[in-house]
């Protein structure tokens, strides 16, 4: 099966977003990037379907030259080849974002002679999650797509996808051509070896220039949410505070 994983480059999860002055892009003086993480997710079920399956695995970002990085570090735990959709824009929206996404996928279905069987994405992005990318390219490519799986089956010309939900799991049976929005759990990423490193670090990479389109919006401005704080409560000083942990230790049924 051939099968295409769209990525995004994003801050290291649980690093400290730091706003430039104008409030209009996130300072990157001091931040690490990485796979945005259901992506990631994406990418090794891509690569471990293939390993049952065959076939391969292209992966494809729209973003800053840097997005190299992370193109390679998915093709250094499998994925076969790699596209950059080049961008000095700080931030796409959505709409905009999926115009250049599926301008660039029907370019490559054209030049290869064959529509990916699959096209996958993260459910969504870690720094927006905006949760429309996938389901807007979905639409314009005209193809079936469920979002939220956590668990991808194929099944000759079709595949069954699997979404957990409070009360159980609900199954999918997809057509392919398809599109899928994969969540973080469906596995656990695997480490890139040395060989991989190795091979990613050589490994050419296609550049196509992005369809910019104009959709109709514009940032105002960008804003971090409120430091959750915490609060300390001094319960007393030496013996005078016994009473004070013990009544604590009573509520937490601890004695």
């Amino acid at each position: 099966m051939r099968i295409l994983v769209c990525v995004k480059r994003v801050p290291a999860p649980g690093a400290k977003i730091v706003l430039t002055p104008d409030a209009q892009d996130i300072d990157a003086s001091l931040l690490g990037f990485a796979i945005s993480p259901h992506e990631e997710c994406a990418v090794e079920e891509a690569v471990r379907i293939v390993e049952r399956e065959g076939g391969s695995v292209t992966v494809l970002t729209l973003g800053p030259p840097e997005a190299e990085e992370q193109l390679r570090a998915a093709v250094a735990v499998g994925a076969t080849s790699m596209v950059l959709l080049p961008s000095d824009i700080p931030d796409w929206d959505p709409v905009s974002t999926s115009a250049a996404l599926v301008s660039a996928i029907a370019r490559l279905e054209e030049e290869q002679g064959e529509p990916f069987g699959l096209v996958m994405f993260g459910n969504e992005s870690a720094d927006s999650g905006g949760f429309q990318v996938g389901i807007r390219a979905a639409r314009s490519l005209g193809r079936p797509m469920v979002t939220g799986i956590k668990g991808i089956d194929a099944e000759g010309d079709s595949i069954a996808a699997r979404r957990e939900t409070p009360s159980g799991w609900e199954l999918y049976r997809l057509p392919l051509p398809a599109v899928v929005g994969v969540k973080e759990g469906i596995n656990l990423p695997r480490y890139p070896t040395l060989k991989g490193r190795m091979a990613a670090r050589r490994a050419p990479v296609e550049t196509m220039e992005p369809v910019a389109g104009s959709s109709g919006q514009s940032k105002v401005m960008l804003m971090t949410p409120p430091d959750a704080g915490s609060a300390v409560e001094i319960l007393g000083e030496g013996p005078e505070a016994v009473p004070a942990i013990v009544d604590i230790m009573e509520s937490l049924g601890l004695v």
